[in-house]
């Protein structure tokens, strides 16, 4: 039986709870975002995008002076998931075949204008990134889906970033892409959903039957609503309807980009 390996894989793990740093100063509290914290990857054509190389572990190490848990960015695995929620919600409406090239340029070289177009187009293109702004040289990683006929499918690029004081980097490819079929980035996008949850599910019950670490204030009642709140973004991204208007879209390119990019009517 041949093994087929996913297209994209979001892989992630809590931190020990025991480990766990609360936030605030001299009023210590534990909250769900708090309680993500931990180290997550993106594994993409058997690429493992977001993971340092041996060298910058060992940078990063004598930056912080302890022993980095895993060679994949360490945050709050939440805002993964939130940056991974907001593209169902943003990039899941077909591409128009005319502006696949636009949609598929990581650093399109724009020519800024101060128009309603040109906002609406920028807005377009920037719901297709995974926002990453929050690491240090975090690398470009979008998405755009296209249909033609009866292929649906879902393009994920990346690029790097050289970081200028020479610490990070990450191994694999400087620059790539993966195509899939819509179905299976949304699977993914699922079992990331599912994991998370069933992670922190086991985790609030914990705390319920032992109670906050001594001098740590914790909501466990705003815990679980929150939990539950939570549990309902993935379904309503998916039904979110962006209903963009492209005619918009294209007038704001063609103010945006240089000339010669984007074809006239």
């Amino acid at each position: 039986m041949t093994h087929h390996e996913p297209a994209i894989r979001f892989r992630f793990g809590l931190a020990p709870l025991e480990t766990l740093t609360p936030w605030g100063g001299e009023r210590p509290v534990l909250h769900w975002f708090g309680l993500t914290d931990g180290w997550y990857c993106i594994d993409l054509g058997g690429h493992e995008v977001l993971r340092y190389s041996a060298r910058s572990v060992q940078e990063l190490r004598s930056d912080t002076g302890t022993e980095p848990r895993h060679p994949y960015v360490e945050y709050f695995v939440v805002r993964l998931w939130e940056d991974v929620i907001a593209l169902v919600s943003g990039a899941m409406e077909p591409v128009p075949p005319d502006l696949a090239d636009v949609a598929a340029d990581i650093s399109p070289d724009w020519e800024w204008q101060d128009a309603p177009e040109a906002e609406a187009a920028m807005y377009w293109h920037s719901a297709g990134y995974l926002y990453t702004d929050y690491l240090r040289v975090a690398p470009h990683i979008r998405c755009r889906r296209t249909v033609v006929g009866k292929d649906d499918t879902v393009t994920v690029a990346w690029e790097h970033q050289a970081d200028p004081e020479g610490v990070i980097e990450f191994v694999g490819p400087q620059a790539g892409r993966v195509t899939m079929p819509t179905s299976e980035f949304l699977a993914a996008v699922s079992e990331l959903d599912r994991a998370l949850f069933s992670a922190m599910d086991q985790r609030i019950g914990r705390l319920e039957e032992s109670g906050p670490p001594p001098g740590v204030e914790l909501d466990m009642e705003q815990l679980r609503r929150e939990h539950r709140d939570r549990a309902t973004w993935l379904q309503r991204a998916r039904d979110r309807e962006p209903g963009t208007d492209w005619d918009v879209v294209r007038a704001g390119l063609r103010i945006l980009l240089v000339p010669g990019v984007l074809p006239e009517d």
